[in-house]
């Protein structure tokens, strides 16, 4: 049984201020209609396999169901790491999970969420010689057929044949432009494509003999997990004895039967801005333009407006990223210094590496429109079934004003309805409650007014989430 295992860690810290630590770059619809975790999915139709393990962190966990949810594709498991421990650690989980639901003999196809592959066909004959490969005992991985001298992925030099795969010689770190030409030119290096098949059970017995810490720390921790609503919620303490090392030094390189599969499927990790343009339709100037955009004598640039008018006026070869609380402007040469502008960010203690403007919630989303001395005004939207917690505040009151849908409202020992255009108010110290029971989503302005308006002033009751501490 093929079990796919989707990696939806990460923070894609090089695609700010798009991505961001708590609504990272697989979970945006960076290319096309869907996110990028949602086209890892649905690329795999055509194969026959079992509904995917999906290893993701814990603050992403409803927004990774969600999308699953809006493209009916149930997974087996959503395990949740309590902390990032890279790829090896990850995998270990998958590969226990897979064990438990499809028996031993479960194969892994491993794929990280955030990679783009513009050919499904050839990506899924490539898995087929892959499985093929996985059944002889081997851990397979793809090797991407380069076009082009990139310095920003690391290379897999092919060795002897290996039936329709090929023994891997070495793995060669990230290389300078002239090496990187050299491998180009030779016709036996691939970039390193992170994704992998092999049996469940042959992966954790190489990493019980690779690195028996880790082997070790992943089985106590999977061993004492818990069930949380439809998620796995793994020992915490236990997994946090585990070291972060990826599956490439942990294992593959380590280990005598390491293969590689060409993959030629017009494959992008999408690690940056400059990769994204590449990877994206662009017009006859060579700009990918994405929302309100304008040019004028503007060429190869990557422009994106979220909330208003973004105009360029004689740019070449630059990226403009616009959000609704931030603003990037950078040579498409100088985008892999991006992740020293979010360092800044966290430094002077900010939050916008952190969240969005606008924060989403397993009942919906908030957006914050503006704030003052004493008062602070957000638009609400709860999806269709979505309910808040009961909750109450101890500093500050709220004025709710349904624009569009139905509410059902508690406040205090009231349940009432309202409609569009009518409003309530909640004071200080009431218990209170959102409901959207009807069919569209419901949008609510709400106005909070008082003397504190942080996020940490609220008392949960009641949350058919199971979320505890602060937030709505």
């Amino acid at each position: 049984m093929l079990v796919p295992v989707i990696l939806s860690g990460g923070a894609g810290t090089r695609l700010w201020p798009l991505s961001r630590e708590l609504y990272p770059k697989q979970l945006l619809p960076l290319v096309g209609e869907h996110t990028m975790l949602q086209d890892t999915v649905l690329r795999l139709a055509g194969l026959d396999a079992a509904p995917a393990v999906v290893v993701c962190n814990e603050s992403h966990r409803f927004l990774v169901a969600e999308q699953l949810r809006v493209i009916n594709a149930p997974p087996q498991a959503i395990v949740l790491e309590p902390a990032g421990r890279n790829t090896a650690p990850a995998i270990a989980l998958a590969a226990h999970a897979a064990l438990a639901a499809a028996g031993p003999e479960a194969l892994l196809l491993v794929l990280p969420a955030d990679h783009v592959i513009r050919d499904a066909a050839a990506f899924r004959k490539a898995v087929e010689v892959a499985i093929e490969a996985a059944r002889a005992g081997n851990l397979v991985t793809f090797g991407v057929v380069p076009k082009s001298p990139e310095t920003s992925y690391g290379y897999i030099r092919r060795g002897v044949a290996a039936g329709k795969a090929w023994r891997i010689e070495r793995f060669v770190e990230k290389p300078l432009q002239a090496r990187a030409e050299e491998f180009l030119a030779s016709g036996e290096y691939y970039w390193n494509s992170g994704m992998f098949v092999f049996a469940a059970r042959r992966y954790l017995d190489e990493l019980q003999r690779l690195a028996p810490d880790i082997a070790t720390a992943c089985e106590r921790a999977i061993g004492a997990a818990a069930r949380d609503l439809d998620f796995t919620r793994v020992d915490a303490a236990a997994f946090a004895e585990c070291r972060s090392e990826s599956i490439d030094y942990a294992v593959m390189e380590k280990t005598s039967a390491a293969v590689v599969v060409p993959l030629d499927a017009g494959w992008s990790d999408v690690g940056s801005w400059s990769s994204l343009h590449d990877a994206c339709p662009q017009d006859t100037d060579g700009n990918v333009r994405k929302g309100d955009v304008l040019t004028e004598d503007t060429r190869g640039c990557y422009l994106y407006a979220e909330s208003r008018l973004v105009a360029a006026v004689g740019l070449r070869d630059h990226v403009v990223v616009e959000t609704k609380d931030a603003v990037l402007v950078a040579p498409r040469e100088r985008v892999q210094d991006v992740k020293a502008l979010v360092a800044q960010i966290k430094q002077r203690g900010r939050s916008e590496h952190l969240l969005h403007r606008e924060v989403f919630r397993p009942w919906g989303s908030y957006d914050s429109l503006d704030s003052g001395e004493r008062f602070q005004v957000k638009r609400l939207v709860v999806r269709p079934g979505g309910v808040l917690s009961l909750q109450l505040h101890h500093h500050r009151a709220e004025h709710w004003v349904v624009v569009s849908g139905t509410a059902r409202i508690t406040r205090g020992e009231e349940v009432f309805l309202l409609e569009e255009n009518q409003s309530t108010y909640i004071p200080i110290g009431v218990r209170h409650r959102i409901e959207n029971p009807g069919k569209i989503p419901l949008h609510i302005i709400e106005v909070q007014s008082g003397g504190y308006l942080g996020e940490d002033d609220i008392v949960r009751f009641e949350d058919q989430y199971g979320r505890q501490g602060t937030n709505k």
